[in-house]
């Protein structure tokens, strides 16, 4: 398109064969612009009902007698559920604790695995989340010999693939990174790496936290190892959600649980006092499961597996082709700065704007615009397009908002300190 207006917008959603799914979640502003589902998903308004059943029969009419019908098979379930969604066989998936806990103790169980043959180097890079390398600095703390080496991008945008290969050798233990990393959505190949991991005898952890919903991801065709994430992002689970992890099957029985606890347990309703792990996934998770935050991901997944990964990915890279495509035209002669991959095979389902008066725009378009997008530190404005719910004219009249807070010069009205959530 050489020129953008309003009618080719409508048309591209009218043509949108996902477009009757935003229906399907709540709104609660009609004029709201969100595109903050890579933090937080919107709420499905199936899990509304689904929530209050799970609370008055289950746990209300149930009682205790609700782990006999159900609530301890719910974190397998869920997990299989999940699986479908990445790529992942049935019974190597499991929905437990939080995605950091997950990523500790999956990352500890693969240094200490690897330990024995004087492995204990963990490789990651300088685009991870900030928690998951607080993670593997910790564990360095407590196994002997370990080290984190944080190999850096040159741009601080795309994946230092080569370094990182040049990285791993004899003494590498384990390379985890994010699929999708958290600033500028670059994604990496996650085949190439994980054979390159494996050819130096290293084992690979992904961190599927910006994946997981948003494009295909195929855990078993690349033969990863080991897998975390999140499932109040795209997963739309509800602030806070319960996290999954992911264990290749070979590898089950192989690596030790350093989080041990009764749900891990062998025959656990037999409360032996000499711990014995259980077989499968199983023996991945600890204590007891909170039942209701586990069951509110549930109606999401549905959709999911109804929809497919693969006509999710297609609007996706509709979205955020579009997104760039208006970039060019109206953002970029304002000084904007496109901090995201421009080639869809490296570009997950947000983007990152960059800008020398990004927070103070961010503010504004949150305070006056009705445009909830996230900042990131140093310049980034973050927005995320969910598929199942952010239409075509969502993405047009963000970007009109974005020039309209330039143009008009409304973020000077906003002070240039930080608040504690961005």
């Amino acid at each position: 398109m050489s020129e953008t207006d309003t009618h080719v917008i409508h048309a591209l959603d009218a043509d949108d064969p996902l477009s009757h799914y935003r229906d399907k979640f709540f709104h609660g502003d009609s004029d709201l612009i969100y595109l903050d589902g890579n933090s937080l998903g919107r709420l499905p308004r199936a899990t509304m009902n689904y929530m209050r059943n799970i609370v008055t029969n289950q746990w209300g009419d149930s009682l205790i007698r609700g782990w006999r019908s159900g609530w301890m098979d719910l974190q397998e379930k869920l997990g299989n559920k999940i699986a479908k969604i990445i790529g992942a066989n049935e019974g190597e998936v499991i929905v437990a604790d939080s995605t950091t806990v997950n990523l500790y103790r999956l990352a500890l169980a693969a240094v200490m695995h690897q330990a024995k043959d004087h492995r204990t180097r963990i490789v990651t890079d300088n685009l991870n989340f900030p928690s998951d390398v607080y993670v593997f600095q910790g564990i360095s703390n407590i196994i002997k010999g370990s080290r984190v080496e944080i190999i850096p991008s040159t741009d601080n945008l795309h994946g230092p693939v080569t370094e990182i290969s040049r990285a791993l050798d004899d003494h590498t233990a384990l390379l985890s990174l994010s699929h999708t990393v958290f600033k500028s959505g670059y994604t990496y190949d996650m085949t190439e790496l994980t054979a390159q991991a494996h050819a130096a005898g290293a084992l690979v952890l992904w961190d599927l936290s910006h994946s997981a919903g948003a494009l295909p991801v195929d855990l078993r065709k690349s033969r990863a190892d080991l897998a975390v994430g999140c499932c109040y992002k795209y997963l739309n689970g509800g602030p806070g959600a319960p996290a999954f992890l992911y264990v290749r099957r070979e590898l089950q029985e192989q690596l030790l649980n350093p989080l041990t606890g009764w749900f891990s347990q062998e025959n656990m309703f037999e409360m032996e006092l000499d711990y014995k792990p259980t077989s499968g996934i199983r023996r991945f998770t600890s204590g007891t499961p909170p039942v209701l935050a586990v069951s509110a991901i549930e109606p999401s997944l549905d959709i999911f597996l109804e929809v497919g990964m693969e006509a999710i990915w297609k609007k996706s890279l509709g979205l955020t082709d579009l997104f760039i495509h208006l970039f060019d035209q109206h953002l970029a002669p304002l000084n904007f700065r496109l901090n995201s991959p421009r080639n869809p095979k490296y570009r997950g389902s947000h983007i990152s704007l960059g800008h020398d008066e990004a927070w103070r725009i961010n503010q504004a378009l949150i305070s006056e615009m009705n445009v909830l997008p996230d900042f990131r530190p140093p310049d980034n404005i973050r927005l995320g397009f969910a598929p199942l719910y952010t239409s075509y004219v969502d993405v047009y009249t963000a970007v009109m908002r974005l020039r309209q807070v330039v143009t008009e010069k409304r973020y000077e009205n906003y002070s240039q300190e930080k608040t504690d959530v961005t």
